[in-house]
C-alpha cells in the first residue's frame, strides 16, 4: 500500500484526461463529474456510458462531460475501451496521464488527486485506489477470486483487485487495451500491466461508492462479476 497522499497540482504540465465508467448512474454521475472538474480543472472528462436507460448520458453532458455511448450494452470493459480510444486519439488534447473512475463515487471523486500525483512523481506507472472504508459486499468469494487470479497471473498481491479508480501514463493505458470484457477489466488491466513490466502500487483513499449488499440483486451482481473474472483469468492463463 502506498504512503503519503498528496494533491495533484492544477497547473501540472502533464495533460490529463479523465474517463468515467457509467451504467444507469443518472443520480450520481452529475455529482461525480462536478467533483472531477473541480479537482482537475481543464482536464477533459469522458463518460463511458454503457447504453444507460435512465438518462445518465444526458446528465453527464449537462455536467460538462463528453459522452461515449453505443446503442446496446457492451459491458464495462468494452465501453471504457471505446472511451479510452477516443480520449487517446483526441488531437486537440492528447493526454500524457489518464485517470479512470466509476460514476458511482459521487463527490468523493475529488479525493482522487493522489493517484495522479503518484504517477506524475514517478512512484509507480499504475496507481490504484483502495477504499479506506468498506461498505456492503457479500461473503468475499468474488473479491477473493480476483486477488487469487491476479497473484497467479503476474505475482502481484493486490488489496483492491477490482477497484475502478486508477491513474496511469498514456503508454500504460495503450499497453493494456483492449480491456477484458465486462467486469474482468481491472483484473486483466493489472495482470497485463505487471506482465509488461510496469509498476503497480495501491493507495488508500477516503472514497465512497454505491455498495451492493447481501440481497438478491447484490448476489446476482457478484455472480456476473465472478463470471467475467473467470473469463479474464482464463484468457490470460
Amino acid at each position: 500500500m502506498g504512503g503519503e497522499c498528496r494533491a495533484v497540482s492544477p497547473d501540472s504540465p502533464d495533460a490529463l484526461a479523465v474517463i468515467v465508467a457509467a451504467r444507469n448512474e443518472a443520480d450520481r454521475v452529475g455529482e461525480t463529474v462536478a467533483a472531477l472538474r473541480e479537482a482537475f480543472p481543464g482536464a477533459p472528462i469522458w463518460v463511458a456510458d454503457d447504453a444507460s436507460t435512465d438518462g445518465t448520458a444526458e446528465v453527464a453532458m449537462a455536467a460538462g462531460a463528453r459522452v461515449v455511448s453505443r446503442g446496446r450494452p457492451h459491458g464495462k470493459g468494452g465501453n471504457v475501451t471505446a472511451a479510452a480510444e477516443a480520449a487517446l486519439s483526441d488531437g486537440a488534447a492528447a493526454p500524457e496521464l489518464v485517470l479512470l473512475c466509476d460514476a458511482d463515487i459521487g463527490g468523493s471523486a475529488a479525493a482522487l488527486g493522489p493517484l495522479v500525483a503518484a504517477v506524475e512523481a514517478g512512484e509507480c506507472d499504475l496507481a490504484v485506489a483502495a477504499f479506506g472504508r468498506r461498505v456492503g459486499g457479500g461473503f468475499g468469494l468474488a473479491l477473493g477470486f480476483a486477488r487469487w487470479a491476479i497473484r497467479r497471473l503476474c505475482g502481484f498481491e493486490p488489496e483492491a483487485p477490482i477497484s475502478g479508480q486508477r491513474a496511469m501514463r498514456a503508454d500504460v493505458l495503450r499497453a493494456t487495451l483492449p480491456f477484458a470484457r465486462g467486469y474482468g477489466m481491472e483484473i486483466g488491466m493489472t495482470a497485463d500491466a505487471v506482465r509488461a513490466g510496469y509498476r503497480v502500487r495501491e493507495y488508500e483513499l477516503d472514497l465512497t461508492h454505491r455498495a451492493t449488499g447481501r440481497t438478491l440483486a447484490g448476489f446476482l451482481h457478484r455472480a456476473r462479476q465472478l463470471l467475467d473474472f473467470t473469463r479474464a483469468y482464463r484468457a490470460r492463463s
